[in-house]
């Protein structure tokens, strides 16, 4: 535990067999569960998951990336987490911002943190692909002209949430592809979180996953709907389930244990 608040991490996995006991092994700091998801890997991931002692569930089909998270943030949530990380167990993100990460939302710093791989300009020496770092850059102009925000990056696998953030999103209505990390986090900005950032080192290397140029495009593509979406609730044009709620600030939820459905159905 931190400050007396109960620390998750949960690790949305697929065929992530070669990385993830090197990722568990650099988890530092007062970690009170590891959860760790399958998301219907064809590899040992969810053996290896158990023979390392982490608390691992199994989609039966394969949900996608965002379909992952979900399960991860309702197991995370149902275990009694006052604070989640969420860390891609590929190694590409550093283990050891965990503790540092989830402190500044224990101690009521922040909503959310980010582990950015921009802050500290080291993005393309770490092995980030040229045009995915242009694109990075573009579309978090982008968001933060249009959202109001002054993020370093959108599009980061390493968050820290508080308990009461995810309490107070609707996230069971965004996408199950990729887009659904750039819609949680668009709807973090819309209700007015404390977002923080921290640096975080990049690692590219042939076993930490990473989507295509296609992929990237639908990615792309994704974002500026998301975008669009932000800005229609915002002025009142239209809303979309992921923005059905009031921008407001964060209400306190002490209840423990509570689950993303039950959560859900509280929200206007």
């Amino acid at each position: 535990m931190i400050n007396n608040k109960k620390v998750v991490v949960v690790l949305p996995a697929y065929n992530a067999e070669r990385t993830l006991e090197q990722t568990f092994r650099e988890i530092a700091g007062e970690v009170d569960t590891c959860i760790l998801v399958d998301d219907y890997s064809a590899d040992a991931t969810a053996v290896l998951a158990r023979r390392l002692g982490l608390q691992v569930h199994v989609h039966e089909r394969n949900r996608g990336y965002g379909g992952n998270q979900k399960t991860c943030y309702a197991a995370a949530l149902d275990a009694g987490a006052d604070v989640v990380v969420m860390l891609h167990p590929d190694y590409q993100y550093s283990p050891r911002l965990v503790e540092p990460m989830a402190s500044m939302i224990a101690h009521g710093v922040y909503d959310i943190v980010l582990g950015s791989r921009i802050l500290g300009g080291g993005a393309l020496k770490g092995g980030m692909p040229r045009y995915k770092y242009i694109a990075n850059r573009a579309l978090t102009l982008t968001q933060n002209l249009a959202l109001g925000a002054k993020l370093s990056e959108y599009h980061t696998g390493l968050r820290a949430y508080s308990r009461e953030m995810l309490l107070s999103l609707p996230f069971n209505a965004n996408s199950e592809d990729f887009v659904f990390d750039n819609q949680l986090l668009a709807q973090c900005v819309y209700l007015g979180a404390r977002i923080g950032e921290v640096s975080c080192p990049t690692r590219y290397f042939p076993e930490a996953s990473s989507i295509n140029l296609r992929r990237s495009i639908v990615y792309g593509c994704g974002v500026l709907k998301t975008t669009a979406d932000f800005v229609a609730a915002r002025i009142g044009l239209y809303r979309k389930p992921i923005f059905n709620f009031p921008p407001s600030q964060l209400k306190p939820q002490n209840a423990r244990g509570m689950s993303i459905s039950r959560s859900l159905e509280s929200l206007p």
